[in-house]
């Protein structure tokens, strides 16, 4: 069973937060507000946040301007997720990607089937690694992003957490790249 060991100390994340919407400015972004929230409040750093337009191109660009940023961690977009047309935010972290965390989008899926029953398979949430750096998909809900927060992320971005974390193995994502 997961727990928090209170004996290890708190390692707080550097984390960005990319808004993806063709209508939402940063003053009616309560999806990005909330993740914003939730990180600060756990004791995580904010160190980055923007909005980008629905455009496969810039999202992935803004992705990769990112995990070239050394002072960021972890990546957490919304919006984008679902299956209309202007929805290419997945198509635009797959981009970036190294590695995708498949488990990811299983697990926001039972988290979001508990929560709003079969709708939950208009999502498509996910999450990898590029460059040594977290990212991760949501949807552009506040519900899906507090759901997200509050039942995965706190965890898994809690070096406390066990039996094991993302936060303890940060060392080692890039590693196959020291080797060259």
């Amino acid at each position: 069973m997961s727990r928090i060991d209170e004996t290890k100390p708190f390692i707080p994340v550097r984390i960005a937060v990319l808004t993806v919407s063709d209508t939402r400015s940063l003053a009616e972004d309560r999806s990005g507000d909330t993740l914003v929230q939730r990180l600060t409040a756990a004791g995580h750093t904010l160190a980055a946040r923007a909005i980008c337009t629905d455009d496969r191109d810039k999202i992935a660009a803004q992705l990769r301007e990112w995990v070239a940023d050394s002072d960021i961690d972890v990546i957490l977009s919304t919006g984008g997720t679902g299956l209309t047309g202007r929805d290419v935010t997945v198509e635009a972290h797959r981009d970036v990607y190294e590695k995708e965390i498949e488990a990811f989008g299983t697990v926001f899926t039972i988290v979001s089937m508990q929560k709003i029953g079969t709708s939950a398979v208009q999502s498509r949430a996910t999450g990898g690694v590029a460059g040594g750096t977290y990212l991760f998909a949501l949807p552009g809900s506040t519900g899906a992003c507090k759901d997200a927060w509050d039942e995965i992320l706190a965890f898994q971005l809690d070096y406390r957490h066990r039996p094991c974390n993302f936060v303890e193995i940060f060392p080692r994502l890039d590693e196959h790249q020291r080797r060259k």
